[in-house]
């Protein structure tokens, strides 16, 4: 259907998200529903450096103008999808995504933090085991569920280290029922597909 787990770790960094064929398989899935998304923050301040303090804004990464922009983008874009579950980190670059995307229908949830904020070796790995559970079930056969994260902790739960160009932020990592990664989708080819003037299978619901 798009770029399965063993094609996603084989291919190269460059050709890693979707694109044609297998972005449209992609957005196809997404307005179906019945999958789960864990949608990596948007564009961020590289300037900034984290701390590993989640209660200090000043002592994290947070995100850039850009990155708002892209976050707005997004929740435009996942307006014309089934949403079900929305859950989020609580690090602020992605708490920020969330609320710009999705407003008050965002949920904390703390096993979503990033690795680097995750400082008992025992909290991450169960942490880590509740993410790959949580991508395998989507809350409702006709929904698309959306985890609100960080690029390392996907990567543990594949086992395998994303590059910033296989999984960049504001990409969505697609995952079927069971847990199989679907591909990964950048920010812009999802916005494009669903903008309102590309064919949509419906208008987008009350926000």
């Amino acid at each position: 259907m798009a770029l399965a787990l063993p094609a996603l770790l084989a291919v190269r960094a460059e050709a890693a998200t979707a694109r044609g064929e297998d972005a449209a398989a992609l957005v196809a899935a997404l307005r179906r529903g019945g999958v789960v998304v864990v949608l990596r923050h948007a564009i961020t301040d590289r300037s900034q450096f984290d701390r590993g303090d989640r209660s200090n804004r000043a002592g994290q990464r947070n995100l850039s103008e850009a990155g708002r922009a892209q976050s707005r983008a997004l929740g435009r874009a996942f307006a014309y999808l089934p949403i079900g579950q929305v859950l989020t980190s609580p690090v602020f670059r992605a708490l920020d995504t969330a609320e710009l995307a999705f407003g008050a229908r965002a949920l904390v949830e703390p096993r979503l933090t990033a690795d680097d904020y995750t400082h008992d070796p025992a909290l991450l790995t169960a942490n880590i085991a509740w993410l790959r559970d949580r991508i395998r079930r989507p809350s409702a056969p006709d929904t698309v569920d959306v985890l609100v994260g960080h690029i390392v902790p996907l990567g543990m739960v594949l086992r395998c280290g994303l590059s910033q160009a296989e999984y960049p932020e504001g990409a969505l990592a697609v995952f079927a029922p069971g847990g199989r990664l679907l591909g990964v989708l950048a920010a812009e080819t999802l916005g494009a597909a669903l903008s309102p003037a590309a064919p949509a299978s419906g208008t987008p619901p009350p926000r």
